[in-house]
């Protein structure tokens, strides 16, 4: 329910691009959140996406996060996980966008669970250097399997907490948190890589309606004195921390 009155803000407050006067944010949502192009890649995403759909396999899952809002049990077929859990086609198709458009050279990614969006965000970039981090060891196991291919992945079997400090990297171009929806470890992963970002570095929140707490999150990210531009696009929130730019917030239907 609470989900459900949030959408009918979210949509009676947001615009297009036509309501966007930022030269910056009006690129991106024409150029990449409303490009119609019907990339090859597509075909990849869409078939990966596919075959995890029909995938019967069974998988213990050890849930370090806020868990699923669908099922309670431990054990779970991987065509479940991926229905449930897993990016939907059209956010799959959107990060292939976004990491096409920004060509990133370091993506963090907070949660791989079956891979489809860290195969989506590497198609985008193939010369981008990807980590993705999921705390379920089977989850991972399988995950780093399917994906063995892509060379420009790195996944790691780890506890968010744990690892992040550990990571030996100067900067993050873009990082896309998608495990933990709690409000105090979502504000703790984002203070944790905060000093790495830079001034054109990209931070997207998943679910950031997930909860009240989770809003809660979103807004006190969006008050922190280094964040200038935020997007809203009710699934995702979108942060950047762009000097150049006033402060301001927008919420985009996408």
């Amino acid at each position: 329910m609470y989900q459900i009155i949030q959408y009918i803000k979210f949509l009676i407050k947001s615009t297009n691009q036509h309501g966007v006067h930022s030269p910056f944010v009006f690129n991106l949502v024409t150029k990449c959140f409303y490009n119609k192009n019907d990339y090859p890649a597509y075909n990849q995403i869409k078939k990966y996406r596919k075959s995890l759909l029909k995938n019967k396999h069974v998988i213990e899952i050890t849930d370090l996060g806020s868990g699923s809002k669908k099922t309670k049990s431990n054990k779970r077929q991987v065509s479940e996980i991926a229905k449930t859990s897993g990016s939907s086609l059209k956010h799959a198709k959107l990060l292939f966008r976004l990491t096409n458009y920004f060509q990133p050279e370091t993506i963090i990614e907070l949660g791989t669970s079956l891979g489809i969006a860290t195969q989506a965000m590497s198609l985008g970039n193939l010369d981008a250097k990807i980590t993705s981090i999921e705390g379920c060891s089977n989850i991972s196991a399988f995950s780093k399997e399917k994906l063995k291919t892509f060379k420009n992945i790195n996944l790691i079997n780890a506890d968010f907490s744990n690892i992040l400090q550990k990571l030996n990297l100067n900067k993050y171009d873009f990082v896309f948190f998608d495990g933990n929806h709690q409000k105090e470890a979502t504000l703790h992963y984002f203070e944790t890589l905060l000093p790495k970002a830079h001034n054109n570095s990209v931070f997207i929140f998943d679910d950031i309606y997930w909860s009240k707490q989770m809003t809660e999150a979103w807004e006190t990210i969006k008050q922190h004195p280094k964040v200038t531009v935020t997007i809203n696009t009710f699934h995702w929130g979108f942060v950047f921390f762009r000097k150049e730019q006033a402060k301001e917030h927008f919420t985009i239907r996408v």
